[in-house]
C-alpha cells in the first residue's frame, strides 16, 4: 500500500470517484460511460497540473517517502554479479552503508550508496541510514581498491546526515568525512554520483565528490535540513516549507546554479510507482556519463573534478 502525500489528494479523490463509479456500472443496469470517460480525461488533465506545479516541498515529501527505492534496489535492476563488501578494517561493518563490486553494461565497476531501511526493523538495523564514520571509512577503502584495480566508481547518495551521536564522534566522525572529501577529489577513476533520495549536508558529501553529480528529479540536496534551517532561522521549525523554498535544494534549482550535471527524470509522481522503469531512465544517464569519463586520462579526470567544484558558488556581477 503507497502512502498518500498532501499534494496528491485531489488526484486520489477523483481515481476513487471513478472506481466507485465503474463499480455502480458493473453492478447495476445504469450505463455511466460518457461520465467516467469524461472523469478520466479531467483526471489526466489534472495529473498533468499537480506534477508540473511541484512545489520545493512537495519534492522534499517525495525523496522521503517510504516506498523510495534504495541504493540496493538500484543496484538489483542495474548491476550484475554484485557482490558486497563489508567492513572498514579498523573497527567494523557500517550498514548504513553498502558497497560492493558488480558489473555494470558488462563493465567492473565499485559500487557504493547509502542505505536506509523500508520499515522500522530495517531503519534500526541501516541506523535510518545514517552512518557512523566507519562505514565512511569502508566507502574510502573500496573507493582506494577501485583506483589500485582501475573500476569506476558509482555513488549513490540517499542520507538525512551523517549520524550525530556521542559514539560516532568519538570515533572520529568529523574527520572520516573530511578524510573522504580530500581522497576522492585525488581518485585517478571516474566517479559518478547520483543522488536518488535525501541529500544531506556532510553525510552527502562525503560520497559526493564526483567528476559527474547527477539527481533523481524529486530528490534533494542540502547544507541542512529546511526543518533544521528554520529552526535556525525562525527559531520555527513549522516553518520548514517556507524555508526549502528559499534554500534552492530541489534538483531544477540546482541544475540552474550549476552544482549538478544532469536531472534524471522521475516517473510520474516518483520513483516509487514503478521502480523498474525509472531505474531505466537511471541507467541511460549512467551509460552516457561513463562514457564521457572512461576517455579521460587519470591527470584529466582529476583536473575535470578540479575544475568542477572551483567554478561552484562563482558567478559574474551584471
Amino acid at each position: 500500500m503507497v502512502s498518500t502525500l498532501e499534494y496528491e489528494k485531489p488526484i486520489i479523490e477523483l481515481k476513487q470517484k471513478i472506481d466507485e463509479l465503474k463499480h455502480f456500472t458493473s453492478e447495476s443496469d445504469v450505463d455511466l460511460t460518457a461520465e467516467i470517460k469524461r472523469l478520466e480525461e479531467r483526471l489526466t488533465k489534472l495529473q498533468e497540473e499537480v506534477y508540473a506545479s511541484m512545489k520545493p516541498w512537495d519534492r522534499v515529501q517525495v525523496a522521503r517517502h517510504a516506498e523510495r527505492p534504495t541504493t540496493l534496489d538500484y543496484i538489483q535492476l542495474l548491476m550484475e554479479d554484485f557482490v558486497e563488501l563489508h567492513g572498514d578494517r579498523l573497527y567494523g561493518d557500517d550498514e548504513a552503508i553498502v558497497s560492493g563490486i558488480a558489473r555494470f553494461d558488462g563493465r567492473p565497476v565499485t559500487i557504493i550508496g547509502h542505505q536506509r531501511g523500508k520499515d522500522t526493523k530495517e531503519n534500526i538495523r541501516r541506523n535510518f541510514g545514517m552512518p557512523h564514520p566507519e562505514g565512511y571509512r569502508k566507502a574510502l577503502r573500496l573507493m582506494k581498491q577501485a583506483e589500485k584495480f582501475n573500476r569506476p566508481v558509482i555513488c549513490f547518495i540517499d542520507t538525512k546526515g551523517a549520524y550525530p551521536g556521542k559514539a560516532a564522534e568519538e570515533r572520529g566522525q568529523s574527520e572520516a568525512i573530511a578524510r573522504n572529501l580530500y581522497e576522492m577529489a585525488g581518485l585517478t577513476i571516474p566517479v559518478i554520483c547520483v543522488v536518488i533520495g535525501e541529500g544531506g549536508s556532510g553525510g552527502a558529501l562525503a560520497l559526493g565528490v564526483g567528476n559527474h553529480l547527477h539527481m533523481l528529479e524529486n530528490s534533494t540536496y542540502s547544507v541542512i535540513s529546511p526543518e533544521g534551517a528554520a529552526a535556525i532561522l525562525w527559531k520555527d521549525a513549522s516553518k520548514a516549507k517556507v524555508a526549502a523554498e528559499t534554500m534552492k535544494i530541489t534538483a531544477p534549482d540546482l541544475k540552474q546554479l550549476g552544482i549538478i550535471d544532469e536531472i534524471i527524470p522521475e516517473v510520474r509522481g516518483g520513483a516509487h510507482l514503478d521502480v523498474k522503469r525509472q531505474a531505466e531512465y537511471m541507467r541511460e544517464v549512467l551509460r552516457a556519463s561513463l562514457a564521457q569519463l572512461i576517455s579521460m586520462s587519470k591527470q584529466e579526470l582529476v583536473q575535470h573534478r578540479y575544475e568542477k567544484f572551483k567554478k561552484i558558488g562563482a558567478y559574474q556581477s551584471e
